[in-house]
């Protein structure tokens, strides 16, 4: 008898803790916001015993003319969060003081200097970046101060209002914390270890999801508490000179300038060619050097060549011969 009361006890116990997690586990994202019915049932008893003893409180009384107690307590009013941000443009002919005044003017608010980075562009002109963390309440002394510190280029200021979300995350984080200390009080009470491993496992679950709420609440704090001022400081640029009417003066100036400037030319040229020209010289003057010191050859004499007569002229003179004789 008595074994199987202790058993329907135990059954009982364990439908009931699936029960109770049924009913937390959704503590986070707002669909587990509501409350398990342990702890919802002191709040309906209070109010039951209130209706039964007829003792309801008395409704504030209206004023003669009609109209709300003017003693009433208005109802508090919700912080506004904002997260802001600005861009600012200077320039100025010394950019290291402005940068120190900067840098100056947020360490004096109660801010820091986030980031900061110097460049030097094609023009020669150098430009430095510094984002700067200011407090919410100190934000638009020192934005109005950095504004004054040289010429303003270019400003660009922007506010997002986060009330809803911040309201958001703060539920949230408030429910899962619950949701976990619930989790925390089952496990103190489990007895069998199936419990306890499920129980485990749940509250691995629910204490992550605790954490990245959490992480994201301080985050949004750091964002709405401290606003960001983004201060570009560059260089004036050079000035460009005035173009001058052409005179004599100015023609004859460029003229003596074209001038030199072809003499230059001739002579760089005329000592570029000078080393080739020089060992060209010397191997010329080798050559003929050695083509006189060098003995004569004897010349062959030719082979005398005597004129042919014809057949008809030595008959001619061999018959004038013999009648001479």
């Amino acid at each position: 008898m008595h074994s199987s009361r202790q058993r329907s006890a135990a059954a009982l116990a364990a439908l009931s803790l699936v029960g109770v997690l049924a009913l937390t586990g959704c503590g986070a994202g707002g669909e587990g916001a509501a409350q398990d019915k342990a702890a919802v049932a002191p709040a309906e008893g209070k109010a039951q015993e209130g209706a039964r003893g007829g003792a309801a409180a008395p409704a504030p009384a209206a004023s003669p003319g009609g109209g709300a107690d003017k003693n009433a307590q208005p109802p508090a009013a919700v912080r506004p969060n904002v997260i802001r941000t600005a861009t600012l443009g200077i320039e100025s002919a010394d950019v290291q003081k402005t940068l120190a005044a900067a840098r100056a003017a947020a360490d004096g608010s109660g801010g820091y200097v986030g980031s900061e980075s110097t460049k030097r562009g094609s023009n020669g002109r150098m430009t430095s970046t510094v984002a700067l963390r200011v407090p919410t309440e100190r934000y638009d002394a020192v934005l109005g101060a950095m504004e004054g510190s040289g010429k303003l280029l270019h400003r660009k200021v922007d506010a997002v209002d986060v009330t809803e979300k911040v309201a958001d995350i703060d539920s949230r984080v408030s429910s899962q914390q619950a949701s976990v200390a619930r989790v925390r009080e089952m496990m103190g009470k489990a007895s069998a270890l199936s419990d306890v491993v499920m129980l485990e496992g749940e509250l691995s679950r629910r204490q992550s999801d605790l954490e990245s709420l959490l992480a994201q609440q301080t985050a949004l704090k750091d964002q709405t508490s401290m606003g960001t001022i983004t201060l570009e400081v560059s260089e004036p640029a050079p000035a460009v000179p005035e173009k001058k009417k052409p005179t004599f003066l100015s023609a004859l100036g460029a003229g003596w300038a074209v001038f030199t400037a072809v003499l230059r030319f001739l002579t760089l040229t005329v000592g570029a060619v000078l080393p080739f020209a020089l060992a060209g010289a010397v191997v010329l003057l080798l050559f003929r050097l050695f083509r006189r010191l060098r003995p004569a050859r004897p010349k062959a004499v030719p082979a005398p060549r005597w004129p042919a007569v014809p057949a008809q002229q030595g008959r001619a003179a061999d018959t004038a011969a013999d009648v001479q004789d």
